[in-house]
Formats: structure tokens, sequence, C-alpha cells
């Protein structure tokens, strides 16, 4: 596996499994809960390294098929606001977002990461990634975030994010296979054959990221709201760590540190 390092934390290969806190200034989010408004964001943020994350991923806009829609300049506003709050903090951070127009704003801060759901698809994205000389977080897409269906789809997209950043210069990244419904095409069983299947996507010799926190389709599952699907998102997190993650992204830090030093735990034990 080629690692990936961000800030000095490597990713993937024999590093420990990374985590990644969700630090959303979104109020449009379909997690309400996980909403941190600007005055709130530096402390949430060492809260969060604190409670055990590596990176701290902002983002400004929620993504979700059925989200309201966000202006770029809302989006761009709420973005830098968050990031000026961290500037000078030491704290490893992740931009998330697929606009030309927000990153390169926000190149004036303090990130070290991009964590881009559109896969280098947005026009634009991967010569300025490129330019910035910075390591990037990709999500399956061709025209529209995780807009490939079942397994072999989301192979088949992977494999043109990789194409994606060999054609730009990108050499550095974790893919991420995009689990969830984020087109209507999408069905719950998509999801869970995903999670299943989720080894497949280590063929490209890149680090995973495992990014289901608190995700529609474990709320069908479990029947329960987006406020009740903790111990759902715990268990899929194991258990895709157990199929090859090296990183989770995550709204519930402090738990999900607690899942991945048992799994390292017993992952030691067994070699």
């Amino acid at each position: 596996m080629i690692p990936c390092h961000v800030n000095g934390v490597r990713i993937g290969g024999d590093a420990p499994v990374r985590l990644m806190g969700v630090l959303n200034v979104s109020p449009e989010s379909f997690c309400p809960s996980s909403y941190v408004p600007p005055a709130g964001v530096r402390e949430a943020a060492f809260r969060m390294i604190d409670e055990g994350a590596d990176i701290v991923d902002i983002g400004g806009r929620a993504t979700g098929p059925t989200s309201p829609s966000v202006s770029i300049s809302a989006e761009l506003e709420r973005v830098c606001t968050a990031l000026k709050e961290l500037e000078g903090s030491g704290i490893t951070v992740s931009i998330d977002t697929f606009h030309t127009e927000v990153l390169k704003k926000a190149l004036r801060y303090d990130i070290h990461v991009v964590n881009d759901i559109s896969g280098l698809s947005s026009e634009g994205m991967g010569a300025l990634i490129k330019d910035a000389g910075l390591p990037a977080i990709l999500m399956a897409a061709d025209t529209l975030p995780g807009d490939a269906g079942d397994t072999e789809a989301v192979i088949s997209s992977l494999g043109r994010v990789t194409e994606r950043c060999a054609r730009w210069g990108v050499r550095e990244y974790v893919l991420d296979p995009g689990i969830g419904l984020w087109t209507p095409s999408r069905t719950i069983e998509d999801n869970w054959e995903l999670c299943r299947r989720f080894s497949a996507f280590m063929r490209f010799g890149r680090p995973l990221l495992a990014a289901v926190s608190r995700k529609t389709f474990i709320g069908a599952l479990v029947r329960r709201g987006v406020e009740g699907r903790v111990s759902g998102s715990l268990a899929l997190a194991l258990y895709l760590l157990q199929q090859g993650a090296s990183m989770v992204r995550a709204h519930d830090v402090r738990e999900t540190r607690d899942v991945i030093s048992v799994y390292e735990a017993l992952d030691r034990r067994a070699n």
C-alpha cells in the first residue's frame, strides 16, 4: 500500500488507524446536533483532538441528496470563518468541499488535506490541489458525488478517480468508496453490499476511508433517527476496520476512538 501523509500524519500501511472528526459548520446538516456555530469552532476542534481525533474535517454545506441547496458564497463564508478561528492552533485540518472557489479562498488559512467528494471530477479541482501541494481524500464519483451504484460500479468509479490523480499529478491520497444514499438510484441494500465487500476496494493499493457515521441506511436497519444511530455506526466502523479501512470519519469521536483502540489491541494479538 502507498501511504498518504497529512501534516506529518501517516495514513495507511503499517500506520495506526486514523480518526477524522466531523466539525460541521452547516446548520442544514442531516445531523443537527453536530452543527457548531462560529464562536464554538475552536473549542469543538480542541475537544475532538482531546478525544482522539487525528484530523478535524470542516464542512460548510450539507451534501446529502435531500439536503437544501446552499450557495457557494454561503459555504465560503462559513468555511473561512471556521478556518480563521483555527489559525495558529496546530490542529491538522481537512476542508470538505468540492468547489474550487471555496478551496481557493481556504488556501489562505492553515489547511492540510482536501476532502473532495467529487473525486476530482469538479472542473479545476485536480490542478488546484496539485498546485497547492496538498494530499486529498477522494470519493468515488463520475459526474455527481456517490453516483456509482453497486460494488462493481464503485470499483470502476474509484479506478477513474485514480486515473484523474495520475493525470493531474496528485500523488498523495486516500480513497473513499462513498458509502451512503448519495443518489436516488443507490439503494439501502447497495450500501450494505458495499460494506460487506469493502475489502474489494483495497485493490488500488491506497488507504481507504470508512465514512458511515450515523448514515440513513444504518437508521433504516435499527429503526432509529439520526441521534440514535451511534451504536450502529460504531459496530459498522469496527467491521470496516476488519475489512481494511485505514481511517474512520466520525461525528462521535470519543466513542469511535474507543472502538479503534479495541480493534488495534485485538489485531496486535492476532498477529
